[in-house]
C-alpha cells in the first residue's frame, strides 16, 4: 500500500500534538512514559517532536492517559488551525458552474 504524503496541515498538526504530550509529560522521564503507555520510547521520541505526524489512535490515547491529558485537550490542541493554516483555510476555489 502506497502512502500519500502528508499535507503541510497534518505536518503541523503532528507537531502540536508532539508539543502537546511533551509538555504534559513535564519532568517525567520518556523511558517510563513510554513503559506505562506500552509503546517504545523510538515511538514516544518521534511522536514528541513532530517526527510522526499521524500516530494511531491507540497510541494517542494510551500516551494522553499516562501524561494526564484528556482525550478532548489532544482533540482540541490538534484539530484548531495553526495560524498559517487560516489564511490558506479562507481562500476556497469556487467551481464557476456551482455559482449560478
Amino acid at each position: 500500500m502506497v502512502r500519500l504524503p502528508l499535507s503541510p496541515a497534518e505536518v503541523a498538526r503532528g507537531r502540536r500534538l508532539g508539543a502537546l504530550l511533551r509538555q504534559a509529560r513535564g519532568e517525567r522521564s520518556m523511558l517510563r512514559t513510554a513503559l506505562d503507555a506500552g509503546v517504545s520510547p523510538e515511538t514516544l521520541r518521534k511522536i514528541e517532536s513532530g517526527r510522526v505526524a499521524t500516530p494511531s489512535f491507540p497510541t494517542i490515547a494510551a500516551i494522553a492517559q499516562v501524561v494526564g491529558v484528556s482525550l478532548d485537550d489532544v482533540w482540541a490542541e490538534i484539530s484548531r488551525p495553526a495560524q498559517g493554516d487560516q489564511a490558506q483555510e479562507a481562500v476556497v476555489p469556487v467551481d464557476a458552474s456551482l455559482a449560478s
